[in-house]
């Protein structure tokens, strides 16, 4: 297994510092050759070109740079990395895993299977292969890569390390290569890192195959995907029951709009359940600027959670343990996940996140309010589109910790999507009512603003249902938390906080009663002035206690 004292090494001119003295293409091809390359199975005829123009190492040459593998330095790899520079590498997307993660990500797939074969998708010097082969003792090792010479350094360490009898390696694109003959009928461990190479470096017919194979997964494909995204939706079309994996990519997925294939993919079909983001500052790759998310999964899996975790420092990372957990509805409704991955530490023993027994949603935006606050005295509309709506925030700071008698409210007139099946509901004169206020807001202009324009129904304002629990969200105070016994609606002057499963009475109660007490203004968004906002994420990221702690008398 690589070692984790290995030195960083920059490209030198006269290359004097380069890892076993090797000084070329040709001589580290050749030093290859001599280690034994050609004893693992498959070498491809683009291999052979590279032996044939091999340059010769000197015995003494090899006996040191063979010493110096089996003790578990990858001289070839650290050589690789210095005769190509780092720009030349990132177009084909070769970076390569320092041993700490290498490791980490090792150790949590011997805690979480028994692979019958293991396969590095992208597998550079064979970091990953080595690595598995020591904690698993009999499983076939595979290793795919697209670069000859690469291929050939994998090779000599896996033969260095006496593994020429189980190991393969394949010259091959993996959205491409043939998994099914390499493998048995047991479960496969996929392991490694993906390349990552932008979207703009990928050809036009691998971008045509990520959408056409994207829309067969009922993914959201798109040709702006990196390409460590293909990789991610070819191991999905390969998993089968009892497989596993653990992968380390750039962590832009979890946040840019393309990433949202791999999200689903993550949750879905892949079964993801763990995830571990490196904090930017700890550079996981040295010669590529990138935050590094190192994602866990398990086919057929469907965990209530995913565990998610921050890591600091690579020096420091000895295991993929973080005992934080993140709902997975929670993960299905966010549209970034970086945000989430706040380390344990900060969030008191016994409390979690409030977005985990909550979702946050800001109120419904009316689009003109001075229409579709309902003036009684110009219509007499229906109760039937009438709705008790929380339209100020001065409601919810008045009404205390419970608004119980919502009948000092304005009403929002909200008609449904489908005109006709309202007539059918309502007798004549109080159709005539709404025809005649339809008419109104259409003189007002309601139906040629922006928001009115982007619904179904421009006449349909959609208040959502009723929220437990109503809270301001921009002012000069902390935020008012109010039970919503009352079963107000409310527009985009407040959010509501609707359970993510059924509470009790006494725990809604206990938690009104704590977010009223505990939220200070510091936790929000503040502006000149000192106006403070809490986006719905933001509030969602509040620490509150456990429904099981809420049970206590403590909170009584």
């Amino acid at each position: 297994m690589p070692s984790g004292n290995r030195r960083s090494l920059k490209r030198d001119d006269n290359l004097l510092f380069c890892p076993g003295g090797i000084t070329s293409e040709r001589h580290l091809a050749g030093m290859a050759a001599a280690l034994g390359a050609t004893q693992i199975p498959k070498v491809s005829r683009a291999e052979r070109e590279l032996l044939a123009r091999a340059e010769k190492p000197m015995a003494q040459e090899i006996q040191r740079v063979a010493a110096l593998i089996r003790q578990g330095e990858d001289v070839l790899g650290d050589a690789f990395c210095a005769l190509r520079s780092s720009e030349t590498r990132r177009a084909s997307g070769a970076v390569y895993t320092p041993d700490a993660i290498v490791r980490s990500m090792t150790s949590w797939a011997v805690d979480n299977g028994n692979p019958e074969s293991i396969v590095d998708p992208g597998t550079g010097s064979g970091r990953f292969l080595l690595a598995s082969s020591q904690e698993f003792a009999r499983a076939k090792l595979v290793g795919v890569e697209t670069d000859p010479l690469a291929a050939l350094i994998a090779r000599a360490n896996l033969a260095q390390n006496g593994l020429a009898r189980r190991a393969v390696v394949l010259l091959s694109d993996y959205r491409l290569f043939d998994l099914q003959s390499m493998i048995g009928d047991g479960p496969t461990l996929f392991l490694g890192n993906p390349p990552y190479v932008r979207h703009h470096q990928i050809e036009a017919k691998w971008k045509q195959w990520l959408i056409h194979e994207g829309n067969l997964l009922g993914l959201s494909p798109s040709s702006l995907a990196g390409l460590h995204v293909h990789f991610f939706v070819a191991t999905a079309q390969r998993l089968r029951k009892g497989d596993y994996g653990c992968f380390i990519t750039s962590a832009e997925w979890l946040d840019v709009n393309y990433g949202r294939m791999v999200r689903q993919l993550f949750l879905d079909r892949l079964g993801g359940v763990r995830l571990a983001v490196i904090d930017p500052k700890a550079q996981p790759f040295p010669d590529a600027a990138t935050t590094g998310a190192i994602a866990c999964f398990k086919a057929d899996s469907k965990p209530k959670s995913v565990f998610l975790q921050k890591i600091d420092s690579v020096s420091g990372l000895h295991r993929l343990d973080g005992k934080r957990r993140v709902r997975r509805e929670r993960l299905e409704s966010e549209t970034r996940w970086s945000h989430l991955t706040r380390r344990s530490g900060q969030i008191p023993q016994g409390f979690v996140e409030l977005g985990e027994l909550c979702r946050v949603h800001r109120g419904q935006v009316t689009g003109a309010n001075a229409v579709w606050i309902a003036d009684l005295s110009r219509f007499e509309l229906p109760e039937a589109v009438l709705f008790r709506t929380v339209t100020r925030a001065k409601e919810l700071f008045s009404a205390g910790l419970e608004l119980t008698n919502p009948q000092k409210l304005r009403q929002v007139v909200d008609l449904p999507v489908e005109l006709d099946e309202l007539k059918t509901s309502l007798d004549p004169k109080d159709w005539n009512s709404v025809v005649g206020f339809l008419k109104y807001a259409k003189s007002q202009g309601a139906h040629e603003g922006y928001v009115a324009r982007a619904r179904r129904a421009w006449w349909s304002v959609g208040l959502r249902e009723p929220a437990p629990i109503l809270a301001t969200y921009m002012a000069r105070r902390p935020p008012a938390f109010v039970e919503n016994t009352g079963d107000a609606r409310h527009l985009n002057i407040a959010h509501g906080l609707y359970p993510r499963e059924q509470f009790s009475v006494t725990i809604l109660r206990r938690l009104v009663k704590y977010l009223s007490s505990a939220v200070l203004l510091s936790a929000g968004r503040s502006y000149s002035g000192g106006l403070t906002k809490f986006e719905p994420r933001e509030m969602e990221r509040i620490p509150v206690p456990t429904p099981s702690l809420l049970r206590t008398e403590v909170f009584a």
